[in-house]
């Protein structure tokens, strides 16, 4: 068992590891070192001769005292190592506890520096403001030891600097400061990135949602973000730029330099989702016109949440009547909210601690319009959560009160007398039936990582289903009678005089004088409501349904397409098959990915997965996550959470699922799967920017308005990208610093 023999294959000769490795080859003849030993008929006999060779004896020695540090070298400088790698491991512990200091202030959107007491000669004052960085460091340095010690040293060694008047730090680093902080921040934005870019490259395909906002300085913000996909649907933040300009040609130039950064080819942009602005959407020079220049056969989607958004702004406004409801619905809240004493008012009369402020209108804000009508009126048919009794008794003692002026008194009978009317309550009860079937559609166009088929799908599905009662006003006659009758026993009960008109008044027709000799034409009167159900309740549907109809007609061919892909027609697609003509338009969106992606081989592909398909989703397959739109507990914001769908196994999602599960993306299904993949790649709303922008109020605010563009777009990647923040490695952002200054390499770097 001799470790130090070696055998060469190649040559078939033996070596002495020990003695090629210390031994001078002039230093002895021998084969071992020279060439190999290939004398195999008395091997045994060379292998003791060199084991007894002084040569072998001294490399052996050598060697052990390597082993052992106990050569003269080790016994030099062994002791200065040991002691600058015990330094270092310290200095990357304290830089550690930084990252993940800075990793809770970015995901949590909180500033980092205080206005003053940053240096370290006044870290022992307790009294004063640090900052939320540096507070936290010292928060921390309370419970762990090593970081107790280093922010002990800094303290100690700024102390006798400032003591003396030295102006700067000369070779003093405490890693605490704000350079070194930057540098983390810098790091961990281009990490993000990095990660991001890499997954978006891994994917072949991308989408684009951008939009633009105005910050607290009136600086014009572009935020772009990326929707691509792996396992999963990712819409991920890219980049929030300075915009100089707000032409189409300018956010084309914009976009390109972006993309250059990360390392992203233009050229796989496959769609891109807007809002309606004119830069973005025109036929020449709009933003998707230029685009699709520099990336052929792009889809270009209006934002399906601003389309509905619009089409409820037509709707609202469609009618005097509308108009003057959801005017006095925002006026009352405004009007309670603006006084402390009418809010007193409230808060005594309100017994509903979860409602007790009404919500205004804000016109920026998808939901305001229901939630705001709803709190009032509660839902379609059925009034037990309603605030309107409430706020008509308020309303009485604001009117009753004579301390208050003469003109807020006369302000609040007029509302009353408004919210009194039939009319109002007619109005408020259609538009709670409309809004029961837009709202879930509003709240599912603002879910990240849904399809366009199931988005249009729903679409259509509200259509038909406010077609269904386009000419149904007995329903919201009946409604309101229930309404009617709820409020009356309620103010009863309360002891109050007021009553709820229940039946629209009748209006007196004025008859036309007839001249001598003129002929009078036969008049046809109708009762008011006929009156109303012609000119307000047919008006209000018929303007919602066709205005649906007009705005969602873009992209017809491909949305046929896109039909054929959804499982739900594979039964139809077993029994008919598919028409010649189908498929061709996807068929050109996809040829650029792969030249197999013809119409007949997807048409090919697609029937054979129809037929396959009962068998494929027999077997369990695992729920997923999506980002769903929910309101927040004070019902005044709506945030994005993660919940857990089951499979429904009737959905493009689930079908790209089970061909990713079964491996058949590769070979049996390629190009439908490639298909797939593109419905998915393709964004239908850009409601993520809109959550970006949410984000960017937060981020930069009056009290944090000095921030440089790069420190904002850092934070506003770890605010927004939380799920890839946290999961950083701590090392490679240490060793990513360390590269910046040949100092912090030293400190850093064994």
């Amino acid at each position: 068992m001799r470790k130090w023999l070696t055998y060469c294959k190649k040559e078939n000769s033996l070596y002495c590891t020990v003695c090629l490795a210390y031994a001078k080859p002039s230093a002895s003849e021998s084969a071992f070192i020279k060439g190999g030993m290939t004398a195999w008929k008395h091997v045994h006999q060379r292998i003791e001769e060199h084991e007894r060779n002084q040569v072998h004896r001294d490399s052996a020695e050598a060697y052990f005292m390597m082993a052992s540090q106990a050569d003269i070298v080790s016994l030099l400088s062994g002791k200065q190592v040991s002691l600058h790698r015990d330094q270092v491991r310290k200095k990357r512990q304290v830089m550690d506890r930084v990252i993940e200091v800075i990793k809770v202030i970015g995901k949590c959107g909180l500033s980092y520096r205080g206005t003053k007491f940053e240096a370290a000669y006044t870290w022992d004052n307790i009294a004063v403001d640090h900052g939320n960085f540096l507070e936290m460091i010292l928060l921390l340095s309370k419970f762990d030891v090593s970081l107790q010690e280093h922010v002990n040293e800094c303290v100690q060694k700024s102390q006798s600097l400032n003591k003396t008047g030295v102006k700067g730090r000369g070779s003093f680093v405490t890693l605490l400061s704000k350079t070194s902080v930057n540098k983390v921040i810098d790091v961990i934005s281009h990490l993000i990135k990095e990660s991001i870019s890499r997954e978006v490259r891994q994917a072949g395909m991308f989408s684009l949602q951008i939009d633009t906002t105005q910050d607290i300085t009136s600086t014009d913000q572009c935020a772009v973000i990326l929707r691509y996909v792996t396992d999963v649907v990712h819409e991920k933040l890219i980049g929030v730029v300075d915009c100089e300009s707000s032409t189409g040609e300018y956010f084309v130039e914009l976009l390109k330099k972006t993309l250059a950064k990360v390392d992203i080819e233009l050229r796989n942009c496959v769609g891109n989702s807007t809002d309606g602005a004119a830069n973005m959407q025109g036929q020449y020079k709009g933003f998707s016109a230029l685009l699709a220049s520099e990336s052929p056969n792009q889809v270009h989607i209006w934002c399906y949440a601003h389309v509905l958004n619009l089409v409820l702004g037509d709707t609202t406004s469609a009618v005097i009547e509308s108009a003057s409801l959801f005017s006095i619905v925002n006026d009352v809240a405004v009007f309670i909210k603006d006084s402390y004493k009418r809010m007193k008012m409230w808060e005594e009369v309100s017994d509903d601690k979860r409602h007790r402020r009404l919500s205004p209108i804000g016109e920026t804000r998808w939901w305001a319009k229901d939630q705001a009508l709803s709190k009032i009126f509660g839902c379609f048919g059925n009034p037990d959560n309603a605030l309107y009794v409430d706020l008509i008794l308020t309303l009485k003692r604001i009117v009753e009160d004579m301390s208050i002026k003469a003109h807020v008194r006369a302000r609040a009978k007029g509302y009353m007398e408004s919210l009194l009317k039939h009319e109002t309550v007619l109005t408020a009860q259609l538009f709670l039936r409309i809004f029961e079937i837009t709202s879930p559609l509003s709240r599912y166009l603002q879910t990240s990582g849904m399809d366009l088929i199931t988005a249009h799908r729903l679409v259509m599905g509200a259509q038909d289903s406010l077609k269904s009662c386009n000419r149904d006003m007995d329903g919201v006659t009946k409604a309101a009678n229930i309404f009617v009758k709820w409020a009356n026993k309620e103010l009863e009960e309360n002891g109050s005089k007021e009553v709820v008109q229940g039946a629209l008044p009748e209006k007196k027709i004025r008859k036309k004088k007839s001249m001598p000799g003129e002929v009078a034409e036969e008049e046809h009167s109708l009762n008011t409501e006929d009156q109303y159900r012609i000119k307000v309740h047919n008006v209000i549907l018929d303007t919602v349904t066709q205005s649906i109809h007009a705005r969602y007609s873009a992209n017809g061919a491909l949305y046929d397409d896109f039909a054929c892909l959804d499982p739900r027609n594979f039964g139809t697609l077993r029994d008919r098959g598919l028409p010649s003509e189908s498929l061709k338009q996807l068929s050109k969106c996809l040829l650029r990915f792969d030249e197999r992606a013809t119409s007949g081989r997807l048409n090919a592909e697609l029937c054979s997965l129809a037929n396959q398909w009962e068998r494929l989703k027999l077997p369990h397959l695992e729920s997923y996550t999506v980002r769903a739109a929910e309101e927040t507990e004070d019902g005044e914001d709506m945030e994005l959470n993660n919940t857990s769908c089951t499979s429904c196994k009737d959905c493009a999602i689930c079908v790209y699922h089970i061909l990713s599960k079964y491996n058949l993306l590769t070979d049996a299904y390629h190009v439908i799967g490639l298909a797939y993949k593109f419905l998915l790649t393709l964004s239908f709303s850009q409601v993520a920017c809109e959550r970006t922008f949410s984000t960017l109020k937060y981020v930069k605010n009056r009290l944090r308005s000095t921030l440089t563009q790069e420190r904002l777009e850092a934070f506003m990647l770890m605010c927004t990208e939380k799920e890839i923040l946290m999961t950083l490695d701590n090392d490679g952002v240490i060793d990513r610093v360390a590269e910046s200054s040949k100092l912090l390499q030293s400190l850093l770097v064994m």
